[in-house]
């Protein structure tokens, strides 16, 4: 599988690490950064990460950050990206298994390393389930091109 991944500097540690994981697990890496200490905004690399994912250059995403939410946050703007920070194995599955997430969103200092790769390793193996699921990842991809009034309908013309 390719897997892009990327960290703001909270998360650099913490990304060298998942890589090399993924590396023995034999997937292909993308390392989107960030490669020092020195701050960085996390919308930028989110939307590196993200943009291989929605462009398809990339199967999944992983991003790391303080939270993890603000990665996610920023992954969901792009086109076909379904984004989630998960902080157990639980939340992982599900988000595979009912919601096909593509990217994963970590917190890179509110979990042990030994809990990222447990939800990591749940997350790489977990397949989306389809049947009713589809219907509803459907409908959140069709989002993507919706404009929608304060209500939550679709906007009609006032021409």
């Amino acid at each position: 599988m390719k897997i892009a991944i990327g960290s703001d500097h909270r998360g650099v540690a913490a990304r060298q690490r998942l890589i090399g994981l993924l590396e023995r697990m034999s997937h292909e890496v993308f390392d989107c950064g960030s490669h020092g200490e020195e701050a960085v905004d996390y919308p930028d690399i989110a939307a590196d990460v993200a943009g291989r994912v929605s462009q398809g250059s990339a199967d999944r995403g992983i991003l790391l950050c303080c939270s993890g939410v603000g990665m996610a946050i920023a992954a969901n703007k792009l086109a076909g990206v379904r984004a989630a920070t998960c902080h157990d194995e639980l939340t992982a599955e599900m988000s595979r298994r009912h919601n096909d997430l593509n990217v994963l969103c970590l917190s890179a200092e509110m979990i042990g390393s030994e809990l990222q790769d447990k939800i990591l390793k749940t997350w790489l193996v977990t397949e989306f389930e389809g049947g009713r699921h589809a219907r509803r990842v459907a409908k959140i991809l069709a989002l993507d091109h919706a404009c929608t009034e304060p209500s939550g309908k679709p906007a009609t013309s006032s021409k």
